[in-house]
């Protein structure tokens, strides 16, 4: 919280929403993992009604101080990705770590998810995650144990996306119960989980061929699965409208 106010009075910025987001957000912290804190911030009403206003830098970002990695993005610039669906920031306003909520940015966001999210862009992205954490780590004989959560959380979250037709929770126990009835593979997920707590960020172990049996029939069906194309709902008025709200609160 101390570095989040003197980013405030550094930088002459309103923080909205400050969240954990990475490992800790998701569930599976190792004892050693980064605090990957990120927040979304507003300056005064005058910065935004410039000429330059698209040459100004629209995001901040400090090093990795004992072992805090913090960086924000502006309202704007996070309004205007959310309503490309981009996944960072939908994923950072159902973080269920939070470190600070002011205004009304969250609650106003959160309201229009449903009708902003892009299925098809959903699907896109947790496919592309997996498929490359999977080809870029899992296929040696020792493996990191933390990259099986990066390719299983995002396999399950495109199987949240298929059955629930919604934006995916980030938490992993949360989208366990989507995991088909194959037998000792929760399992094998649990006892993985357990062995993550203790592990250190890099350490290698044997692969989990169960785990992996399971990864590629799972990218194989997904190959060429697809959703249609649907119509948004809520325009870009609605977040016009937000930002404008968000503004009068500064």
């Amino acid at each position: 919280m101390r570095r989040l106010a003197a980013v405030e009075e550094k930088e002459g910025v309103r923080i909205l929403l400050a969240i954990e987001s990475g490992s800790r957000a998701w569930g599976f912290a190792s004892p050693n993992s980064d605090f990957d804190v990120r927040f979304i911030y507003a300056r005064p009403e005058d910065w935004y009604l410039s000429v330059d206003l698209e040459d100004k830098r629209d995001v901040i970002e400090y090093p990795i101080v004992d072992d805090i990695d913090l960086n924000g993005w502006d309202v704007r610039k996070a309004l205007q990705l959310f309503w490309r669906s981009n996944p960072a920031v939908i994923e950072w306003i159902q973080s269920p770590i939070q470190y600070i909520e002011n205004g009304h940015f969250k609650t106003g966001i959160q309201a229009l998810l449903n009708s902003i999210y892009t299925l098809e862009k959903g699907i896109y992205h947790y496919r592309s995650m997996a498929k490359t954490n999977y080809r870029g780590y899992l296929m040696a004989e020792m493996v990191p144990l933390k990259k099986y959560f990066y390719v299983l959380r995002p396999l399950l979250a495109t199987r949240w996306i298929e059955t629930y037709r919604t934006a995916p929770p980030i938490e992993f126990a949360a989208l366990l119960h989507l995991l088909p009835k194959e037998e000792g593979l929760l399992e094998e997920i649990h006892r993985l989980l357990e062995r993550k707590k203790l592990a250190l960020e890099k350490e290698l172990a044997p692969r989990i061929d169960k785990l992996n049996a399971f990864i590629e029939s799972e990218l194989a069906r997904l190959e060429n699965f697809s959703v249609e194309k649907e119509e948004k709902p809520a325009g870009m008025q609605d977040l016009n409208h937000l930002f404008q709200r968000i503004l009068r609160e500064i």
